[in-house]
């Protein structure tokens, strides 16, 4: 079996977690807070939370050694329906639901040109990705290399032009004293929804384990620096776009970059702002599709509901990549950006919390990476954050937290119908 490299592996990190919530979670974190020390804070509290996830993980995919990520570390924990409920998570929201914003994100930015491209356009990139995802292993690895290069090029260009050149317009940038009250506020915690959904990713090379090369090195390698780039990319991007657009303009809306590209580049620079931030999404909708079909995959194999989707050429499990991309286009269908946002950062808030918690469950000596006691110090972090994180969604979203919860309940009740084949013991 073809195996990718570490590189590869952190590309697919990276792409998977520089995505729709960067460009685009800032408008509603504004409409609430405009302390710059408060707005950068959350960011960096998002990497930190996300750097010791990553710890978690490379200890949790070394262990297990098995592609299918949280489906594997839960079933093989605790229990068999945590498993399923994580993979039903994953195929209706954790991977599904960042295709469906990514792609209407990508029709957003292009309104600039004045192109009325709607939801049908969005449906359209998503199923052009699903076909290049479906060929083989290898031009799935080339593809995501090679979009993941525009992504990252794009990204830092955009950081050095927007630091090093004056904003023309009215700046959002405040240093004052003020963020000590607003660290204490619910809008607060609420904005680290939006925060950790922009993290969501920087577990995924955890996901296909055994694709990887010497994974007992390469996964804690692939993780850790593809997290860590991506933290010091998001305050340096939420810090340009503050530099340069208001809070009057930005509050609630989802095309910040444009708004601050505006400012410093002129009409014709956000155009090609707007242009290469659409394509770097399409290395995102790859990325999600390539790791939620794994998992799709891997759960396939021992649930009979599932079966259908355990089948592959050429080392790509083609029929759950096009499971996942019509999942992704009936959510396109259903509802609204800020609606889906929302809904799935509490989804995957929620599962996150229980898949940490996992790592509880490796016995000491087997640690790789993390000898003493102080490792469990990362998981704890973590689970506190996400429940901090999930109460406070509820309070300011029920209606789609409780659709959010309603989406569990039908995960395990569907667990019951779909119990036929006996888990795998541990390897």
């Amino acid at each position: 079996m073809k195996k990718i490299s570490w590189t590869t592996a952190a590309a697919l990190v990276v792409s998977n977690m520089i995505g729709t919530g960067i460009f685009t979670s800032l408008g509603y974190q504004v409409a609430y807070l405009s302390n710059t020390f408060t707005i950068l804070l959350l960011w960096a509290i998002g990497g930190v939370l996300a750097l010791f996830g990553t710890f978690c993980y490379a200890e949790l995919g070394n262990y297990y050694k098995k592609s299918g990520g949280d489906y594997i570390f839960l079933s093989r924990a605790f229990h068999p329906v945590l498993g399923y409920l994580s993979s039903w998570i994953s195929l209706i929201v954790g991977f599904s639901a960042p295709v469906s914003l990514a792609a209407l994100a990508m029709s957003k930015y292009l309104q600039i040109f004045g192109w009325d491209l709607g939801k049908g356009f969005a449906i359209g990139v998503i199923v052009l990705v699903a076909i290049s995802q479906s060929i083989s292993l290898r031009s799935s690895s080339n593809f995501q290399n090679a979009f993941t290069v525009i992504k990252v090029l794009f990204v830092l260009g955009l950081i050095v032009l927007g630091l090093s050149m004056a904003s023309q317009g009215e700046t959002s940038l405040k240093w004052d004293r003020s963020w000590i009250s607003e660290i204490q506020t619910p809008s607060f915690a609420f904005s680290l929804v939006f925060v950790s959904f922009a993290y969501t990713g920087w577990n995924s090379a955890s996901y296909i384990v055994s694709e990887i090369k010497n994974p007992k090195k390469n996964l804690s390698k692939a993780l850790i620096l593809g997290t860590l780039f991506v933290s010091s990319i998001y305050i340096l991007l939420n810090f340009v776009f503050l530099k340069h657009a208001s809070i009057a303009a930005m509050s609630n809306q989802e095309d910040v970059a444009a708004l601050a590209a505006h400012n410093f580049l002129g009409s014709t620079g956000a155009k090609w702002v707007c242009f290469f931030i659409s394509a770097q999404l399409i290395a995102t909708i790859s990325g999600y599709l390539w790791i939620g079909s794994r998992i799709c995959f891997a759960t396939a194999q021992e649930h009979k509901l599932w079966r259908f989707m355990n089948k592959s050429k050429n080392e790509t499990p083609y029929i759950a990549i096009w499971v996942q991309a019509f999942i992704a286009i009936l959510i396109i269908a259903s509802g609204g950006f800020a609606e889906i946002f929302v809904y799935a950062s509490f989804v995957l808030q929620f599962i996150s919390v229980i898949a940490v918690a996992t790592v509880f469950r490796i016995p000491r000596k087997n640690l790789m990476h993390f000898k003493g006691n102080y490792f469990y110090i990362f998981p704890v972090i973590c689970i506190i954050f996400g429940v901090y994180i999930c109460v406070f969604t509820y309070i300011q979203h029920p209606m789609e937290s409780l659709i959010g919860f309603s989406t569990i309940v039908t995960g395990i009740v569907l667990y019951f119908f779909d119990r036929e084949k006996k888990v795998a013991s541990v390897g």
